[in-house]
């Protein structure tokens, strides 16, 4: 697959990276997740066939600048617009995976002009505890940096799909291998999607599918709450997946976002 690598500037001078596959409109726009980057995507992408495809890097993210001043909600959202806008590519398909899956959310309530369908996998209107986002925070200083493979750096993060995909995106510079993202930055980007927002969820119009997996990060209640009050669901579950079911339960996630694009 030929992706053409692209960037823009943000107002605050935040440059974000993105990568086009030419294709057949309506676009479809991914939007990977917390401490990821596109490139964990580019599969999700390439089964996607004749559809032009946009995988963005969100700021503080992969290709994108790595210490953003701003990290609200409000400049993850204004930067999506400004892509799918400079692209000329609206109305688009959006699709996000769960920070994703957030920024997604907001981005079709924000400007359901340029939305015809969202698909949210493993998303919610937000939350977290402050613990948690801590938590996060000191794993990702944990990391054993630099690494000097990416097999070490697999093997450290404790092997299986998601290791993989973190190991694969590093950065290789002259000492060895670094991740493509800053851990603080995380923590503050993770902190704004902590606040609810479900007035926002409650105004999207876009047909919307939400994906979840039986061994996410939901619970049961949570996620019965979250599709019970948007306007136009479908709902699937994923089994024997994980909250990064686009990497471990790959199959399944592929025929439910096929099927819901009405890609053949």
């Amino acid at each position: 697959m030929t992706l053409d690598a692209r960037e823009i500037r943000a107002d605050d001078g935040t440059t974000i990276a993105y990568a086009v596959r030419d294709g057949a409109h309506p676009a479809v726009v991914i939007l990977h997740g917390l401490a990821g980057s596109s490139r964990e995507f580019v599969p999700t992408a390439e089964a996607l066939s004749g559809r032009r495809v946009i995988l963005i890097d969100q700021r503080g993210h992969g290709g994108s600048t790595r210490l953003p001043a701003d990290t609200s909600r409000a400049s993850f959202v204004s930067d999506v617009v400004r892509v799918i806008e400079a692209e000329g590519a609206a109305p688009v398909d959006l699709v996000g995976q769960s920070m994703g899956a957030h920024t997604a959310m907001l981005v079709a309530s924000a400007r359901p002009d340029l939305v015809r369908r969202l698909v949210l996998l493993e998303g919610n209107e937000g939350g977290g505890s402050a613990a948690d986002h801590a938590a996060l925070g000191d794993f990702f200083r944990s990391w054993e940096v630099p690494f000097a493979t990416r097999a070490q750096a697999q093997a450290s993060l404790g092997g299986g799909p998601l290791a993989a995909a973190w190991a694969a995106d590093l950065e290789e510079r002259p000492d060895g291998f670094h991740p493509r993202f800053d851990a603080d930055a995380m923590v503050a980007t993770i902190r704004a999607v902590a606040e609810p927002r479900w007035d926002e969820w409650e105004r999207v119009t876009a047909p919307t599918l939400v994906v979840y997996a039986d061994g996410g990060m939901f619970t049961d209640a949570q996620k019965d709450a979250f599709v019970s009050r948007g306007r136009t669901v479908t709902r699937t579950d994923l089994s024997g997946a994980s909250h990064d079911a686009h990497l471990d339960a790959f199959d399944q996630w592929i025929d439910a976002l096929r099927d819901f694009l009405d890609v053949r």
